[in-house]
């Protein structure tokens, strides 16, 4: 049920909110509570007068309380936890906190803390947000939709959990990636937070530690596989289309075998898209494209290996094949200049049991059939450097410092300027400390991490470590999406993204400057991302032509508080 209405003004902005909460009840609102904001007459009009401390704040104020709150927490996790709670007692008040300090909190929020969060969701679990779908219920998820809110939801992140960040299968915790997600959008594109809702599909869990906590909060099940799952997915997308008409629908860390089939099913029926699988495409390719600026080179002079073989590899192999077509390379031929290695070594099409997505990257035995090899059961990645001389090292595999000095330094003999990836997070499981390479290749190194990394000291110099951070790409990308009401994500709204946040690298006027704009800059990245997404969206005819700066304005919202009115809704 929702508790109050926005009143705009004729340009659009919003004006006040009628709500028909009194006293405690509002108190308890997240979206409405001002806490000790709260001007005298609506104190007075609301049944608040009593109920709070009777200095009256600005937001400002409350902020600086706040912060120096937060600052005698010692860890993260219970920075995290200070951070969550605000969020469920005061909305307005946690955007206006983090985002006045976004560099600093970001981590905390986001990754790499949320992965800690997530693992422990049983033990620090205090309040509910947003909507647990649990498998025993499938009979009830329309009903389950109807009792959270109206039909105004504008953007659903839901996970399953199955492939959370670098650290697997985490159950039900999965709901906190889904509320750091939105929060992220909230925070880097002024989505807003009324209008977005966090969905956990609880379908069991194969993590076996969880199943035996007492303290575990999930349905403690085998995760359900096969025909049961699909129909399960296909009555919550079924009831959310119903349900909300314009939604568009974000899949986050869902597992390797259903991350794909889940949003290729959906692909062309809704507006949907799949952040690991396309998000992170979009944030590699553009940290790719501004190291070819800094090389002057073509990305499909390129020969690159990927070590790890999952959901991200593959979508961003796939988009490098994309730009690699444009630059003029058959298929074929782009798909050739990709070596990709899982847990079993290099792909080749031999291995039993791999995916109809990783066939596509396999490797014949021909092809290898003149390599020296130390094992040729499992080929490793020394021996694929060793024969293939990459110029490009990419890591997904969440695998902790794989990119060894061997490693790094056999590749750094065939290349002058060696790109060089580790993208697997938290930052435990990268493949690479950024400090490393650059000591290994004697500062030749063109890097970018999944995780936050302090800056480097080269030289007596500071330089901050780019961050391959997905928070440049989907935010943007949902705003524009939002702004115009497009009915599909299409590959040309993506390649669009991709090119506007390269076009906003700082190595567009400095070569040696980081290869990736700064977390300072996500706001003015992801404002430009979203109209270039929007245009796109129209080009396709997937939105319909209209105004996209007075669409995206009215699409935003800010961290401020409106003057709240009696009213019944």
């Amino acid at each position: 049920m929702t508790h109050f209405r926005i009143i705009r003004d004729t340009d659009g902005n919003i004006d006040h909110i009628e709500t028909s909460l009194r006293g405690k009840q509002l108190l308890a609102n997240s979206d409405l509570n001002k806490d000790t904001g709260f001007i005298a007459t609506e104190r007075i009009i609301l049944d608040l007068v009593g109920k709070l401390p009777p200095k009256i704040e600005t937001i400002e104020e409350q902020v600086q309380r706040c912060y120096k709150q937060y600052q005698e927490l010692s860890s993260n996790i219970a920075k995290y936890i200070y951070l969550n709670n605000l969020h469920n007692r005061n909305q307005t008040l946690f955007y206006k906190l983090v985002g006045d300090y976004l560099s600093e909190m970001m981590p905390i929020i986001y990754t790499p803390t949320v992965g800690e969060a997530i693992e422990k969701f049983s033990q620090i679990y205090q309040s509910p947000r947003g909507l647990f779908i649990s498998y025993p219920d499938k009979d009830h998820i329309t009903k389950i939709l109807d009792s959270y809110s109206g039909s105004d939801i504008d953007l659903i992140v839901v996970s399953d959990a199955e492939g959370i960040l670098g650290i697997g299968d985490q159950g039900v915790g999965g709901i906190y990636i889904c509320i750091g997600k939105l929060a992220v959008y909230t925070l880097c594109a002024d989505i807003n937070p009324y209008r977005v809702l966090p969905i956990q599909l609880d379908v069991g869990t194969d993590n076996q530690k969880m199943l035996d906590d007492p303290m575990y909060l999930g349905w403690k099940h085998q995760r359900i596989r096969g025909k049961d799952y699909d129909d399960f997915i296909d009555a919550f997308v079924s009831a959310v289309r119903k349900k909300f008409s314009n939604i568009f629908l974000h899949w986050e860390d869902f597992g390797r075998d259903t991350a794909r089939q889940n949003l290729e099913r959906y692909l062309n029926k809704m507006c949907t898209f799949n952040d690991d699988m396309q998000g992170t495409s979009v944030i590699t390719s553009a940290a790719i494209s501004s190291a070819m600026i800094v090389l002057n080179q073509k990305l499909s002079e390129q020969c690159i290996i990927f070590h790890g073989a999952g959901t991200s590899a593959t979508g961003i192999a796939d988009r490098i094949c994309t730009a690699m077509v444009k630059e003029g390379l058959s298929i074929k031929d782009a798909r050739s200049r990709i070596w990709m290695l899982g847990s079993r070594g290099l792909i080749t099409e031999d291995l039993p049991n791999i995916t109809q997505y990783q066939k596509t990257y396999a490797r014949t035995r021909q092809e290898i059939s003149d390599w020296q090899l130390t094992n040729s059961e499992k080929i490793d990645l020394l021996d694929v450097i060793k024969n293939v001389h990459p110029t490009i090292l990419i890591g997904c595999s969440t695998v902790s410092k794989a990119f060894n000095q061997e490693i790094v330094t056999t590749m750094a003999k065939h290349v002058e300027r060696p790109v060089i990836l580790p993208l697997s997070n938290p930052t435990s499981k990268s493949e690479a400390i950024p400090s490393d390479l650059f000591k290994w290749t004697n500062n030749k190194v063109l890097v970018a991490t999944g995780s936050p990394f302090p800056d480097v000291d080269v030289n007596g110099k500071k330089i901050r470590v780019a961050q391959c951070n997905n928070a440049f790409a989907f935010p943007g990308i949902g705003l524009g999406i939002i702004a115009v009401k497009a009915k599909r994500v299409t590959d040309n709204m993506l390649t669009a993204a991709c090119q506007t946040i390269t076009a906003l690298s700082p190595v567009n006027q400095d070569k040696s400057a980081p290869l990736l704009p700064s977390i300072k800059d996500l706001k003015k990245v992801s404002y430009t991302v979203a109209v270039a997404v929007a245009k796109q969206a129209i080009a396709d005819g997937v939105a319909d032509d209209i105004d996209i700066e007075t669409a995206i304005k009215f699409a935003k919202w800010q961290p401020k508080y409106y003057s709240l009115t009696r009213g019944h809704t």
